[in-house]
């Protein structure tokens, strides 16, 4: 690889940080695409990736370990520390025979919940010694940066032993109160299952699994917190009445009505998060949040989870939110606009209700 290319790649990662972009694609055919507040921003002022050029970029951010699984799976999940100044999550794959990466910007400081705009009451779910919390939401809003904080909200607060199971491992922790010891798949475990299988038996107190990508997953998981321990996960759903409905779907018919008696006994809330464009510049995070009450304990129990989102609705006073009323709150402060509100709604009508109350 030559000099020249390398210095190019800084200058990139550079960009793409004092733009604050939370994304840089390289992609053939196409000059390099920051992603900024939402929206792909093309780099017209570089040149367009060739073939060879878009795979020298590439293969400068890998290891040799790293080359060898791209090139045996066709695909790889990987972080990139860049000088030390910030660090990237990035997955490389093939597209039509030839490369191409997305890199997602990773800052260094771990935000609190007040710096992410986020309800002071997601507190309530690191305060417990036991539980399942499940952070949800499309990809590329927030789900990584707010379990983040909630894992170094139990670091500064907390006497704890904390693992974490990533891939890749996204943000860097420092010990403080707790000791946390983060472990990457491929890197530090072969997969997620198989450091779910010993993480009993590294004596851990909180456990956060960076995706529940399977059903031996989910089944860990939920063993974990069955037997005494906090679990944090996220998982690619919209709301928690689907998420509860994903993770009991994932298990055999005979299997499910255990699952769903050791799913109410475990779940401790589930936030699901929008990052939407905020008036001005930037994005703010709207929320839905579950807290498990008894009420919806209950209902997981029973299978009636398509009346877990009329629960939300109606229990305001114990700190669970709407996702329609967070977008209309936000609306109401003239953070967001009406527009993007419906256009991030669940229900355009309950959005409606919500804005002549507020």
């Amino acid at each position: 690889m030559s000099v020249s290319t390398q210095l190019e790649l800084d200058e990139l990662l550079t960009l793409a940080a004092e733009k604050k972009a939370s994304d840089l694609h390289l992609s053939v055919g196409k000059p390099p695409v920051l992603r900024i507040d939402g929206k792909l921003v093309v780099l017209s002022d570089k040149e367009t990736l060739t073939p060879d050029h878009c795979k020298e970029l590439i293969l400068l951010l890998l290891n040799d370990k790293q080359k060898e699984i791209l090139s045996r799976e066709r695909e790889i999940d990987f972080s990139y520390n860049y000088k030390d100044l910030f660090r990237f999550r990035g997955n490389a794959f093939h597209e039509r025979g030839r490369l191409s990466v997305a890199l997602r910007l990773i800052t260094k400081k771990i935000r609190t919940l007040e710096e992410l705009n986020l309800p002071p009451i997601l507190e309530r779910f690191v305060q417990v010694a036991q539980g399942f919390v499940l952070m949800v939401g499309p990809a590329g809003c927030g789900k990584s940066t707010t379990l983040a904080s909630l894992v170094d909200l139990i670091n500064h607060t907390r006497t704890e032993h904390i693992i974490t199971i990533e891939d890749p491992i996204e943000y860097i922790f420092k010990h403080d109160k707790s000791i946390i010891d983060q472990r990457e798949v491929y890197s530090d475990t072969l997969s997620f299952p198989r450091a779910l299988r010993s993480v009993l038996r590294e004596d851990p107190n909180v456990v956060l699994i960076g995706e529940m990508r399977d059903l031996e997953t989910i089944s860990a998981a939920l063993t974990i917190a069955e037997t005494g321990h906090l679990v944090l996960a996220t998982l690619h759903t919209n709301t928690a009445s689907q998420t509860i409905d994903r993770i009991i779907d994932a298990f055999p018919p005979y299997q499910q009505p255990q699952i769903r008696s050791q799913l109410a006994s475990t779940i401790t809330g589930v936030i699901s998060e929008r990052l939407i464009p905020r008036i001005g510049g930037g994005r703010v995070p709207a929320c839905e949040i579950m807290i498990a009450n008894p009420a919806i304990r209950n209902l997981v129990r029973e299978g009636k989870i398509y009346q877990v989102s009329s629960v939300i609705q109606t229990s305001g006073e114990e700190g669970m939110i709407p996702l329609d009323k967070s977008l209309a709150t936000l609306v109401k402060e003239g953070t967001i606009t009406k527009a993007d509100a419906l256009l991030w709604s669940v229900d355009g009508n309950l959005l409606e209700s919500f804005l002549k109350e507020l």
